[in-house]
């Protein structure tokens, strides 16, 4: 069932309830640039017993926003907002790339609802992740304000591994490339000025990262090995989740 909640600042978010109406709620959070569509084939494949909630983030998918703030904590609000409205009393956070940190985020915030995050592929890239100084994030913005779409092509491939299709690569970027501006940007300058570190902190529940083997580095391993559960996964590029979904949804279902 698609639905939508009014948030202030005009902003309107959408989601998908699928499944029991009570009970644990699988919280599904799309990747920047992405939307909740591309987690269909994956709740497809889950049990029918869960619940789940897949969201449209603000300006990506049906969502829609006229608000000044792209903060991860802002993000991580509209998903609160739909726990809220949908009576969930008990969540398990499941959230891709920038979905990762935004569940995190929501862990965060609702510590008494959330009882686990799942990162598909999120929270190990260190030039986005951890707290980045004010000029790391204006190199990292730099290219995008110049060409958007070269700088997307540059972030796809840079999460490809050796063997994706170029087909899915150039699909991604299209997809990407076409996030309503200026949300898109601002939502990437939300993530770059996100301090990771600070808000795992004060995070106390558990926290599992499944993480694309021929991507992350040895050096992430090692500065959050200790601090959540690191699964490494074959399944395909960055965007595995989309490539690989009933393999994404039987980690989904494992963790459950």
């Amino acid at each position: 069932m698609n639905r939508e909640i009014h948030r202030p600042d005009g902003t309107r978010i959408h989601y998908t309830a699928t499944g029991p109406a009570t009970g644990t709620a699988l919280t599904l959070i799309h990747g920047w640039g992405c939307d909740r569509g591309d987690f269909d084939p994956i709740v497809k494949h889950l049990p029918p017993e869960v619940r789940v909630l897949a969201v449209d983030l603000a300006e990506h998918g049906d969502s829609r926003s006229d608000r000044d703030t792209w903060t991860i904590e802002e993000f991580a609000r509209d998903v609160a907002a739909v726990l809220a409205a949908e009576s969930v009393d008990s969540a398990v956070v499941a959230g891709h790339s920038l979905g990762g940190a935004v569940a995190v985020e929501t862990a965060r915030q609702l510590p008494d609802t959330v009882t686990q995050v799942i990162a598909l592929d999120a929270l190990h890239y260190l030039s986005l992740f951890p707290a980045q100084s004010e000029e790391d994030v204006q190199a990292l913005l730099q290219p995008f304000r110049e060409d958007f779409t070269g700088a997307m092509r540059g972030m796809v491939e840079a999460g490809s591994p050796e063997g994706t299709d170029p087909s899915l690569v150039d699909s991604y970027i299209r997809k990407m490339a076409s996030v309503r501006q200026p949300g898109g940007l601002l939502a990437l300058e939300g993530l770059a000025r996100w301090d990771m570190d600070a808000a795992l902190r004060e995070v106390a529940q558990p926290i599992v990262l499944f993480a694309v083997r021929s991507i992350i580095t040895q050096e992430a391993i090692d500065r959050y090995g200790d601090r959540f559960r690191i699964e490494l996964v074959d399944l395909g590029s960055h965007h595995f989740p989309v490539e690989s979904p009933a393999e994404t949804a039987k980690l989904l279902a494992g963790e459950l």
